[in-house]
């Protein structure tokens, strides 16, 4: 990947300033929006690999602009608001935002998440010239034969389980909520199906992780949903 672009939508001038002084750090290129409106026509002119969101806009609510973007381009936003509920981290996440950071927030944590998008770009565009198996530290799906392999051993899953690796595979490193999932896997978000999908976590945990209570690849966030996390090489 050449050197990333980043796009900054924060209306405080002040938190603009430390974000756009941290990706000259980190020799990131950027470009600035204070508005909503400012954003949508350098995210569509610019076209960058990722945009940092401030939901709080003067001229429009950031879920909309997520929502816009999400109708033309899958490129990674993260949301940075203070906006702490979780209803609306579930309402950012549902429009389509890989990631949601609450302010005040942390340089080091901005760009943990940052490199965490850059990551699964670069692994999105391995998986468009592949998109035969996904492969992360002993984990192995092979999804021409609907199988999956850990540490080299077949594993024995059920179909449930088998459905929701690959939707976590295929969207590695990005925050799915509990609507999406269940959507995906049943075709409907009701409370039952959030208590299955539990239940159905849990077991497929047991099959993949070393120490089910220490998870390595499916991270939970409470009230919100779960992530694949890359493992490292």
């Amino acid at each position: 990947m050449n050197k990333p672009f980043i796009l900054i939508v924060e209306d405080d001038s002040a938190v603009r300033n430390l974000i756009s002084t941290t990706m000259e750090t980190q020799d990131y290129k950027y470009h600035t929006a204070a508005s909503g409106g400012e954003a949508l026509i350098a995210a569509v002119s610019q076209n960058p690999d990722v945009v940092l969101l401030d939901l709080g806009l003067p001229d429009m609510d950031g879920v909309e602009i997520i929502k816009k973007i999400r109708s033309w381009s899958n490129m990674p936003i993260i949301v940075i608001s203070a906006r702490a509920e979780d209803r609306d981290k579930i309402e950012a996440l549902d429009a389509g935002a890989d990631d949601y950071l609450t302010k005040p927030f942390s340089v080091e944590e901005l760009l943990a998440r940052l490199r965490v998008a850059l990551r699964r770009i670069s692994y999105t565009q391995r998986m468009g010239r592949e998109q035969v198996e996904f492969v992360n530290g002993d984990l192995r799906v092979d999804y021409a034969s609907g199988c999956g392999y850990f540490a080299g051993e077949e594993l024995h899953l059920t179909p449930i389980e088998y459905k929701l690796l690959c939707l976590l595979s295929k969207n590695v490193g990005k925050v799915l909520t509990h609507t999406y999932i269940t959507k995906e896997i049943w075709g409907s978000t009701w409370d039952n199906d959030i208590a299955s999908l539990r239940v159905f976590m849990a077991t497929l945990r047991k099959k993949i992780e070393e120490n089910p209570a220490q998870p390595q690849y499916i991270q939970t966030h409470v009230g919100v949903g779960y992530r694949m996390l890359r493992i490292e090489e």
